[in-house]
């Protein structure tokens, strides 16, 4: 089905297209807008007056690249990363499950590494000229795996259910869909007898236009909404679904799950029938005929692809960097906003003293921390979540290290010998380790001993938002205020921090409905100090992340959140 073009310029792409004129938006930036408005990829590249690349000219009618040279049918990708359970996924926390499932379900919308977000089970979506109502318009045609048709009312089943503050789902944390809830009495009480508040979808938040058109009404306009149903955990399901997923995987996509073995493989197959007639996939040709994920840890992935047994892997180490430059194979590379956060729980002892946070924090050197760790690439970070990558960061003045300082706040604390516990995973391999032993080296100055606990990746994410003291990896946003939604307004479920501060809430509510980068940055200069203020972390660095393909695999994408969408890439055979 061929995508209607939008016949009306939005106000916001106006506004985008007027400031792209005068030199305060970039056209990229334009384009980012224009397409998150409702305007084609094509028509947005045209209207910049720039070439369009190969996704984007087949953009109005699939979200997909076009193919790299001439494309083989068959074949099997054999991708080295960790194979891990597939639950449920509302409520994934990993990357790398996503990508295991993300060939089977799929998302309304899709955002390639250009950071331009394009319909994909959507054909199109509309907003009010507020931003506060989203009228998404689903692909007609769209069949599952047990032979049902996409409509309008599976996509209502999941954003219902995503808001279900039974199901913790990270997705009630996004700007989108925290404007569709509001907080209510639970019925239940607190320690200290005040009533328990839980967030719930309000009344006539969704409404069903038709079998094919669902609109969203926002309690405050937001921009982001289609970039927002990419998010990893927001993947459609079917309304039979039960958990785990892995046991009844029905979805939209062109792969089905053909084998699961927790820590050694996961084997997909392209869907060629459905109830015994052929499945007619709704995105185009799909070259390959099996993807394989075979079980390997960050720091052996890269030994895998040296022995020939796998054609990609998920990424390797900066530490591996040698060894990969005298393989035969592409090294991709990307900048991201990729970042360990060690962070505080503001409401457990004894960061519950804003006096030892900022002690801590102020002991700290963060442009020491970087060279250490990546010896090329990377950006400091200045412990509010927001990188120089996103387009609304605000560059604050360097944090200097001040020993003498954070020595008087302990004292003040009556904390002079302060001795504290960091858990660590390496969840993403040693480079998280090696941040908390240059930390620990330099908070020695200050009186503080920090002891480092090092865990088993699993075991780490069974503790991760629970843990007082923890160094927690957060994957790439594509926007500042998307990661600050999901990790620290008050009462998300990503909140590993606990940290509740209306005034901080109330500021990122702003930002995010000013479409202007510079008016927005303006705005984020007040994020970001609240933020870093409040010392909830110490966040030196953003990493570039690495991963290598053989010659033979065409396509393999570069995108800096590591997810991997397969529709287009094929293998010499």
């Amino acid at each position: 089905m061929k995508r209607e073009e939008t016949t009306r310029l939005h106000p916001k792409a106006a506004e985008a297209k007027d400031l792209m004129e005068r030199g305060r938006l970039s056209r990229r930036g334009f384009i980012r807008v224009a397409a998150l408005t409702g305007l084609s990829a094509a028509a947005a590249y045209a209207m910049a007056g720039l070439p369009q690349p190969a996704y984007a000219q087949s953009m109005a009618d699939l979200p997909f690249p076009e193919p790299e040279g001439t494309p083989q049918m068959g074949g099997i990708l054999k991708v080295g990363m960790q194979v891990q359970k597939m639950e449920d996924p509302a409520t994934y926390s990993w990357t790398e499950m996503s990508n295991q499932t993300r060939h089977t379900l799929e998302y309304l919308a899709y955002t390639t590494p250009d950071n331009v977000t394009h319909p994909m089970l959507a054909e199109r979506w509309e907003a009010s000229d507020d931003l506060s109502e989203w009228t998404f318009y689903l692909r007609k045609g769209v069949t599952w795996h047990n032979g049902d048709e996409l409509v309008a009312d599976h996509v209502r089943w999941n954003v219902e259910r995503w808001c279900d503050p039974n199901l913790g789902s990270a997705n009630v944390g996004l700007s989108s869909i925290s404007a569709l809830v509001e907080e209510v009495d639970s019925g239940e009480k607190n320690e200290d007898g005040t009533a328990k508040m839980v967030k719930k979808l309000r009344d006539g938040a969704i409404e069903l236009v038709d079998d094919h058109t669902i609109r969203f009404k926002l309690s405050k306009p937001v921009l982001s909404f289609p970039e927002d149903m990419y998010n990893y955990p927001t993947a459609i399901l079917h309304p039979s679904f039960e958990a785990p997923f892995s046991d009844n995987p029905i979805g939209t996509g062109p792969f089905a799950l053909a084998e699961l073995v927790v820590g050694d493989r996961c084997i997909l197959k392209r869907v060629t029938e459905v109830n015994g007639a052929p499945f007619e996939y709704w995105g185009g040709d799909v070259y390959l005929d099996e993807i394989h994920y075979y079980n390997f840890d960050e720091d052996n992935q890269l030994t895998a692809f040296a022995s020939g047994d796998i054609d990609a892997i998920y990424e390797f180490g900066v530490e591996q960097m040698e060894l990969a430059k005298a393989l035969e194979g592409e090294i991709i590379a990307a900048r991201t906003a990729q970042t360990l956060c060690v962070r505080f729980q503001v409401d457990k002892a004894p960061w519950d003293d804003k006096r030892v946070r900022q002690a801590f924090v102020k002991a700290c050197d963060n442009p020491a921390v970087l060279p250490l760790v990546y010896a090329e690439g990377g950006d400091v970070g200045w412990n509010h979540h927001v990188a120089p990558i996103h387009p609304e960061y605000f560059e604050l003045p360097a944090l200097e290290r001040d020993v003498e300082g954070a020595k008087a706040l302990l004292a003040d604390a009556g904390m002079e010998d302060l001795d504290v516990t960091v858990d660590v995973g390496n969840t993403d391999g040693p480079w998280q380790q090696t941040i908390c032993e240059v930390i620990r080296d330099q908070v020695k100055d200050a009186g503080i001993t920090l002891n480092i606990n090092v865990m088993p990746p699993s075991k780490y994410w069974e503790i991760w938002d629970k843990t007082a003291f923890g160094a927690t990896q957060w994957t790439h946003r594509p926007l500042g205020t998307m990661v600050l939604s999901l990790g620290y307004r008050t009462g998300v479920p990503w909140n590993e921090t606990k940290y509740a501060n209306p005034e901080f809430d109330a500021a990122l509510d702003e930002a995010e409905a000013i479409l202007d980068v510079e008016e927005r940055r303006a705005v984020m200069e007040k994020v970001e100090k609240i933020l870093q203020d409040d010392a909830v972390m110490v966040q030196p660095v953003f990493r570039p992340v690495y991963t290598i393909v053989n010659a033979k695999v065409h396509g393999y994408p570069a995108h800096p959140t590591q997810y991997h969408q397969f529709n287009k890439v094929w293998v010499e055979s």
